[in-house]
């Protein structure tokens, strides 16, 4: 584990940076525009305008690194990144601050994808789990500080865009420095997404709903816990509980899975994930109840994507996975792209409670779409399982007939047995055999009334012959 940190040390210390600058940019801008009192749809806008970024991103990231290379690549996304989160500090119009979301969004999808790649070649299949785990765990932490780091500014002054932007630019030395080996260019991941979708229908539909209740959360939940009345270390300490719960659930969970039926562990889950959600939306929590409940939702919301995951790659061929992955990708993205649309839509109508009680219609909704799939593959099972198909009692259909038919030369046989495609050519076709059949019994038919005719004229000159003998 050790070795493993140190030789990939540059690119874990640039993915701790990155993370650590996108979460607190994203519940700085959440706290801010509820201190100003923004409506609702706004903040649910910016984090939807976020992650469309990623999902365009996914697109330019791939030519611009085929063109450009990876560090380049990097560097003009963190270049960019880090204006464009700087912009918030100069203009205070929402709807350039979308546009402003949208652009750190593409930014960070180029980041995620120059350092996701360059791990992916540098790794061998000996320690590529080691190296992956590593990198989650590091992801993990960069979100938990970047949520810690939004409390050194409690109010809400211009020193996190600041801290936002350091870490940006910072990010770019590791590699810069690096003295690895630079990967190959990415090559386009195709995507099929009927076909996922027809064959894998329960990992898709739980990773986009995986994506409307993640997005919903990072995007609304700073608003939600301070229009509760709690202050910005509050707020960050829930967020920071939340992930926690996200990170040290994902090694158990794995090894859950791996002994119980996946698609009964996700039903299960969403399950409980409602029963929490349904919990905090009507409860009035507050204080350690508050957080034991969020670090609850922690474990079952993050959980759901790499269990769907898991799912879909267990049900693919080894082929087609790449596009799998592209194809996953995009569906997390549109569903955490629309999430907080309708959640921050339902609370602006109905008020702030509205956050979990839309994550809880969600899991109602998830669960009836697992189960009814689940029924109708069950279904699809048992009558193929119940097919039966004729066959006759005897020989008949048995290469051994041949062999059993004394009207049938033996050499022949043996070798149609033993080398069957030399002589497939030769095999008469269904209307040759029919044709040779009818010839044979109009030929039997010709000879019988030819010997009938002979016959009959033999007897007939035997019948003659005596009367001509006769004397006159």
């Amino acid at each position: 584990m050790s070795n493993i940190l140190r030789s990939f040390s540059s690119l874990y210390f640039a993915t701790l940076l990155m993370v650590l600058a996108s979460g607190v940019l994203t519940t700085y801008l959440g706290l801010r525009l509820a201190a100003d009192s923004a409506a609702q749809i706004w903040i649910g806008g910016m984090m939807s305008a976020y992650y469309l970024g990623l999902v365009a991103g996914s697109k330019i990231g791939h030519r611009l690194i085929a063109r450009v290379g990876h560090i380049r690549a990097f560097v003009a996304s963190a270049g960019i990144t880090t204006a464009s989160a700087l912009g918030h500090a100069l203009i205070d119009d929402l709807a350039i601050w979308l546009v402003l979301r949208l652009m750190v969004g593409m930014g960070m999808m180029c980041m995620y994808m120059v350092l996701e790649s360059w791990l992916n070649e540098q790794a061998d299949s000996k320690n590529r789990g080691t190296v992956f785990a590593s990198y989650m765990i590091v992801s993990y932490l960069g979100l938990v500080l970047g949520q810690l780091a939004i409390s050194l500014s409690p109010e809400l002054t211009l020193k996190p865009l600041l801290i936002v932007a350091m870490c940006f630019a910072l990010c770019i030395v590791p590699l810069a420095l690096t003295r690895r080996i630079h990967p190959a260019p990415l090559q386009p991941a195709p995507l099929k997404i009927k076909l996922f979708w027809q064959k894998v229908p329960q990992s898709l539909t739980t990773i986009a709903m995986a994506g409307v209740i993640v997005g919903s959360f990072y995007g609304l939940a700073p608003a939600y816990i301070a229009h509760s009345g709690a202050s910005t270390e509050q707020v960050a300490a829930y967020m920071a509980t939340t992930v926690v719960a996200g990170l040290v659930a994902q090694w158990p969970m794995g090894r859950l899975s791996d002994k119980i039926k996946r698609s009964r562990l996700i039903r299960t889950n969403t399950v409980l994930l409602g029963i929490v959600v349904l919990c905090i939306a009507i409860l009035p929590l507050s204080g350690i109840l508050q957080l034991i409940f969020t670090f609850a939702f922690g474990i079952l919301a993050f959980t759901l994507y790499p269990l769907a995951t898991a799912l879909a790659n267990q049900n693919v061929e080894q082929e087609h996975r790449v596009a799998l992955s592209a194809t996953i990708l995009l569906t997390f993205g549109m569903g955490a792209c629309i999430g907080p649309l309708i959640a921050s839509t339902f609370m602006q109508l109905v008020g702030n409670s509205m956050l979990y009680g839309f994550m809880a219609l969600c899991t109602l909704l998830l669960f009836l779409r697992l189960t009814h799939v689940n029924y109708q593959q069950k279904q699809q099972n048992t009558e193929v399982s119940q097919d039966y198909v004729m066959a006759s009692g005897d020989l008949v259909s048995s290469p051994l007939a041949a062999a059993l038919d004394p009207r049938v030369d033996e050499q022949m046989v043996q070798e149609q047995m033993v080398q069957p495609h030399l002589h497939e050519a030769d095999l008469p076709t269904a209307d040759q055999e029919l044709s040779s059949m009818e010839s044979e019994t109009e030929a039997a038919a010709d000879t019988e009334t030819v010997e009938v005719e002979a016959v009959a004229e033999a007897e007939a000159d035997k019948n003659q012959t005596p009367e001509a003998n006769k004397p006159a």
